[in-house]
């Protein structure tokens, strides 16, 4: 608490203050992590593991995958984190790893991240419930899609990357990624009974 001139009245900090301190507490957890601090990467993988996991479990559509791309995630973090020199915030740099880790892993599984659906299977994953229990709830209808559709919905909508970044990251053209994504909202409009 601060006093202001002329007051012995302590006053809170501002916020800016508070966030100033706050982000310098992280740069010290940081830089004693990079020298190999357990306890402090312990810190890091408390505060951005509920993240991490979301992000996957959107991407791959499997929650017992996505536990393992987590902990795949926070090992790749630790052998990396001695080159994160604080450009960006430490949150986006672990976003954007788990996004190249859970790629990677889908690429190396021989997924086709521009795979949509295949005929065979197209009247049965359109097919409205029948039913308000059969109706589902976002996550599990995102998670319904197939791995390309899923990928490029949860990397744009829920995650604000752009076409050009998608497509760059994926590996596939951007108007590939524009036509998954309406695909991709097509058909959770559908799943969803909208």
């Amino acid at each position: 608490m601060q006093a202001t001139s002329g007051s012995n009245t302590p006053h809170p900090p501002s916020s800016q203050q508070s966030a100033a301190a706050s982000d310098l507490a992280i740069d010290e957890v940081v830089r004693r992590a990079q020298q190999g601090d357990v306890e402090a990467f312990e810190s890091i993988y408390r505060s951005h593991a509920p993240q991490i996991f979301a992000l996957c479990r959107r991407m791959i559509g499997d929650e017992h995958e996505a536990r393992d791309l987590v902990q795949d995630v926070f090992v790749r973090a630790w052998q990396r984190l001695p080159t994160f020199r604080g450009q960006s915030a430490l949150a986006t740099w672990m976003h954007r790893l788990a996004v190249n880790v859970v790629l990677e892993q889908m690429r190396s599984t021989r997924r086709d991240v521009a795979r949509f659906i295949d005929d065979a299977d197209h009247d049965s994953f359109f097919a409205r419930p029948t039913s308000p229990d059969e109706r589902m709830d976002l996550d599990r209808a995102i998670a319904r899609l197939p791995a390309g559709a899923r990928t490029v919905f949860v990397l744009h909508d829920v995650h604000g990357y752009s076409h050009d970044e998608i497509a760059q990251m994926t590996g596939i053209a951007a108007g590939t990624a524009r036509a998954q994504l309406f695909r991709a909202r097509r058909a959770l409009m559908r799943l969803l009974d909208l």
